[in-house]
């Protein structure tokens, strides 16, 4: 037994498990003491309240709502059409999408198991062929029908097998989708794919994997696949945030493989000597004021995940992310709905709260693209996409290899 310090009742220090069922089969809930779960329940009783009484006007702001210096639609300028079609798997809240159509790509189709996420495409983009639910589930599509309609298909498979959040399982989490996207890939036979990861993937820990359930399978098939693997970062391309991806780019021909080259970073993030753009820190890009107690710089990695008992609106996914955010002056829990109502509700500690908007900004999505879900499924979306920018860059370098071809 122990004493608590903060008023709390006498509590054992042995590990308690949690009281709220999980509503994921794969959700591993953390192990924490009567005390610590004590501590949370009083806090999220408390920011309940605090949230009604924003929603009751009650609260006075501590800031005015931004007005960001950032368009993002700067860092990928919209490419004329290049006669290419590009067919969506796993598409999300859409990433990829988004930077293929900006490189000029002709959009085919999406395919996205989710249902809000779905809808986030149709709403956004109404004209476009979008399979979602049931039907946006990858594993009962005949993808053969698709083959002679597509010339690119991208995507990223879930990423939880292979995430140090998802206790990286790789191929014994049933999340695993590399076999169902190798298996589309040679069914389809596209000129080309592009399909992205977390960088664990591309660590010694799943090498064999990537060999044996990627790379080999596609130089076997017929048509035979080369394959480049890359390892790129948000910041390079004008993102203000630290997130790393892993893309896999495959051509059926070997002249475009050879033409491939990876994709050169349009910014420079913290470089005065570089002849690039500067990337923006995440205050400047948010409009923010600079100020001298929270030095601008880079945002952490949004947290992306969408399972556990509760609906998160957290982007926070660490510890030391938590103490890059408050180094910032940022407050990465509580995502408001939009930006009116961040300002509305002020935090404890007068670090700045972050909308819907703000965290799609902060991934690189453009202004104009809008997210209908609940405040949860929104930022789940956002975290589990890959920064359109970035995506535009391996888009546009697909293009160049494939006009060599």
């Amino acid at each position: 037994m122990a004493w608590e310090d903060d008023g709390l009742e006498l509590l054992p220090e042995a590990v308690v498990p949690s009281r709220i069922p999980s509503t994921h089969p794969l959700h591993q809930p953390w192990q924490l003491t009567a005390r610590e779960r004590e501590r949370y329940r009083l806090m999220a009783q408390r920011s309940r309240e605090q949230s009604r009484r924003a929603a009751a006007g009650e609260l006075d702001p501590l800031h005015e709502v931004n007005i960001p210096s950032l368009d993002t639609r700067d860092l990928m300028p919209r490419q004329e059409p290049n006669g290419l079609r590009a067919l969506s798997l796993y598409s999300g809240g859409g990433g990829l999408d988004v930077s293929f159509e900006r490189a000029g790509f002709e959009h085919v189709a999406s395919y996205e198991i989710l249902d809000h996420a779905a809808e986030t495409l149709s709403r956004n983009r109404p004209e476009w062929e979008v399979h979602g639910g049931g039907d946006g589930d990858v594993h009962g599509v005949k993808w053969k029908d698709w083959r002679g309609r597509v010339d690119v298909m991208h995507g990223g498979p879930p990423c939880q097998p292979f995430s140090n959040a998802g206790r990286q399982q790789g191929h014994l989490d049933p999340r695993d989708c590399w076999p169902a996207t190798v298996n589309a890939i040679r069914a389809i036979q596209p000129v080309a794919f592009v399909a992205e990861n977390v960088p664990a993937l591309a660590s010694a820990k799943f090498a064999d994997y990537v060999r044996d359930v990627i790379v080999e399978p596609l130089e076997r098939s017929r048509p035979r696949y080369y394959v480049h693997r890359i390892l790129l970062e948000a910041k390079d391309f004008g993102v203000p945030q630290v997130r790393k991806r892993v893309v896999f780019v495959g051509f059926r021909s070997k002249k475009a493989y050879d033409a491939f080259r990876n994709p050169t970073p349009t910014h420079a993030w913290n470089d005065p000597g570089s002849d690039l753009p500067a990337t923006m820190g995440v205050r400047a890009a948010l409009g923010l004021p600079q100020v001298e107690e929270h030095p601008d710089g880079l945002a952490p990695t949004i947290r992306s995940g969408l399972t556990g008992p509760r609906h998160t609106t957290s982007i926070c996914n660490s510890t030391s992310a938590a103490r890059s955010w408050a180094a910032l002056g940022l407050w990465p829990n509580g995502v408001a709905a939009t930006r009116q109502a961040a300002s509305a509700f002020p935090t404890d500690t007068g670090a700045f709260r972050l909308s819907v908007a703000d965290v799609a900004l902060i991934q690189g999505f453009p202004p104009t693209w809008t997210w209908p879900s609940a405040v949860y499924q929104a930022v789940g979306q956002i975290g589990n996409a890959v920064p359109p920018p970035l995506g535009w860059a391996v888009a546009k370098a697909v293009t160049k290899a494939l006009s060599k071809a």
